[in-house]
């Protein structure tokens, strides 16, 4: 079994007096029935697991009034587990399906007897209709793939190693080059892997990159199958974008320039597409700023953006095949840094950090952006040797002085800060933020 940083969240909600029903979001194949179901059965005595796309006569309980009784006693009679007060933790999955099971949400938390825990297809949850959202009643949780350290707890590294490389992090000291190159070693294994929890089972039960790899083809055909599924008239659009992903990483500035995909494209006319995306939950936004200013929301360009992807296992086998062996001999420059700028992206959006870059005049570039403590932090990340070569962090130190936390440099160089305080990690780093 993979260990998942959410399960302490699962477990905190699990022991909290006043409860509210809890929706686990995220990406198809994130991981998300697996956890709850393990959850459900090591925490509860009872646990019901229901499944509205298999499991489709069981939509008929919640037809007619949502009488919470009625529901209750339904479900019993079908078979599907014993409804112990105070022990007995209900599983809606696939929820998408039943609407009418949502609307109910709120009357089955208000009759307090059991816990309830719904989880389904991001898309559908989003875009099918609700008579009634359960608003007050029911409180959210996302769910990403695995983020490097889970990835380094699969690979059987001890705990005692990464607190050392969160103490380094922390003090800004250097790693110990046997560990740290054994690191980036295995960093760049999850480059090429990700964080799919399907792709990094096979990859560390089999130590095979081809078996790997079908795993994240049938995930990519499995998003294709949503978008026609869901997306209806902005399908061909969606698809055109989510396919271009990969080239558009690979230029130098990685902006999303919608002109490359066909003459006279709109921001207007491809909006919609690109939100779908990301509440789909398998791509980031990151958007441009105009000003380095603590106010980011308040300066940003939605029209001007990079589109990463969720997971830079899938990116290699959406548009950079053969990639993989180069990756894994560590050569990270091979395509212009774009994979390691996308796993950048996905180590800070699964921390909820919102992503913005600054850009003026595409001659100076802050690959990201973000405030902490107060102040604004960047991030520059580099694929090269020539990582201590930074214009635009100077700029930013020179225009922003007084105002910046941290600069920091990005490398698969070990840590070192210096003289003007700009701050070098190594690219695993990114968990620690």
């Amino acid at each position: 079994m993979l260990k998942r940083k959410i399960l302490d969240s699962l477990i905190e909600w699990r022991h909290n007096k006043n409860k509210l029903a809890l929706l686990v979001k995220g990406a198809r194949q994130v991981g998300k029935t697996f956890i709850i179901r393990e959850f459900g059965k090591a925490y509860y005595k009872n646990f019901i697991e229901i499944n509205f796309e298999k499991q489709v006569s069981v939509k008929k309980a919640f037809e007619g009034d949502l009488d919470v009784r009625t529901i209750i006693l339904n479900l019993s009679a079908m078979g599907l587990g014993t409804f112990e007060e105070g022990n007995t933790l209900v599983f809606f999955d696939e929820i998408q399906s039943c609407p009418q099971a949502r609307t109910a949400v709120k009357f089955l938390v208000e009759d307090g007897r059991f816990d309830y825990i719904e989880s389904g297809s991001l898309l559908g949850i989003n875009y099918r209709e609700v008579s009634s959202y359960p608003v007050g009643f029911e409180e959210q949780l996302n769910m990403y793939p695995l983020d490097f350290e889970e990835f380094l707890w699969a690979k059987g590294i001890s705990p005692e190693i990464i607190d050392k490389l969160h103490e380094a992090y922390k003090f800004i000291k250097p790693v110990d080059v046997f560990l740290h190159d054994r690191i980036m070693k295995a960093y760049h294994e999850y480059l090429i892997v990700g964080g799919m929890p399907a792709a990094v089972k096979v990859f560390i039960e089999n130590d095979d990159f081809a078996e790997t790899l079908k795993i994240h083809h049938s995930i990519l055909n499995s998003y294709r199958d949503d978008i026609s599924k869901y997306a209806e008239k902005e399908k061909i659009i969606v698809k055109k974008m989510f396919d271009a992903i990969p080239e558009q990483l690979n230029k130098k500035n990685k902006r999303f320039i919608l002109a490359d995909l066909e003459k006279g494209a709109t921001a207007k006319k491809y909006e919609n597409a690109s939100m779908w995306m990301s509440e789909a939950g398998i791509t980031y936004n990151c958007f441009n700023v105009t000003a380095l200013e603590v106010s980011l929301s308040f300066n940003e360009k939605r029209n001007l953006y990079k589109l990463y992807m969720l997971d830079t296992g899938l990116l290699c086998a959406l548009g950079f095949m053969g990639i993989q062996s180069a990756l894994l001999m560590g050569d990270i420059e091979i395509n212009e840094g774009g994979i390691t700028e996308n796993a950048v992206a996905a180590a800070l959006a699964k921390k909820n950090i919102p992503l913005y870059y600054y850009d003026k005049k595409s001659r100076l570039e802050l690959d990201f952006v973000f405030v902490e403590n107060g102040e604004l932090s960047v991030i520059e990340v580099k694929s090269g040797k020539a990582y201590k070569k930074h214009a635009s962090l100077d700029y930013a130190y020179e225009n922003v002085q007084g105002k910046l936390n941290r600069r920091i440099v990005l490398s698969k160089y070990n840590v070192e800060k210096s003289s003007d305080g700009i701050i070098y990690y190594p690219l695993y780093m990114a968990m620690f933020f």
